[in-house]
């Protein structure tokens, strides 16, 4: 996993405001704790609300919350379109990420009903 990747999952999965092991976190993302901890001090050391230490567990202190992305009926139905036709190619690198990208966006917004088909 990149590292890129597993920062935003370590963000995504402390957004529940609970204490998190480094241990426990490093389990669900399959690396060790050692990286856990270089990857909560990159955290840190760019601003995110994480505190914490070793031993002790991890916190995500203030809510993180995305700003609202207002989307026309049009826009979104272009949207799904293309991430649908990205993802439906198995030989393009992005097929995956388009994947996911679209379970993203029908979790967001559930009143667009995306798809996979």
């Amino acid at each position: 996993m990149k590292r890129d990747d597993r920062l935003y999952d370590l963000v995504r999965l402390m957004r529940d405001g609970r204490l998190h092991t480094a241990a426990e976190l490093a389990a669900r993302l399959g690396v060790s704790p050692r990286t856990i901890w270089r990857d909560m001090a990159m955290l840190a050391a760019t601003g995110m609300p994480v505190e914490g230490e070793r031993g002790l567990g991890y916190i995500l202190r203030a809510p993180l919350v995305l700003p609202p992305t207002l989307m026309t009926p049009d826009e979104l139905r272009a949207l799904s379109e293309g991430l649908r036709r990205v993802a439906a190619d198995e030989a393009d690198p992005l097929a995956r990420p388009a994947r996911s990208l679209l379970a993203k966006v029908a979790t967001l917004l559930p009143q667009a009903e995306i798809g996979e088909g």
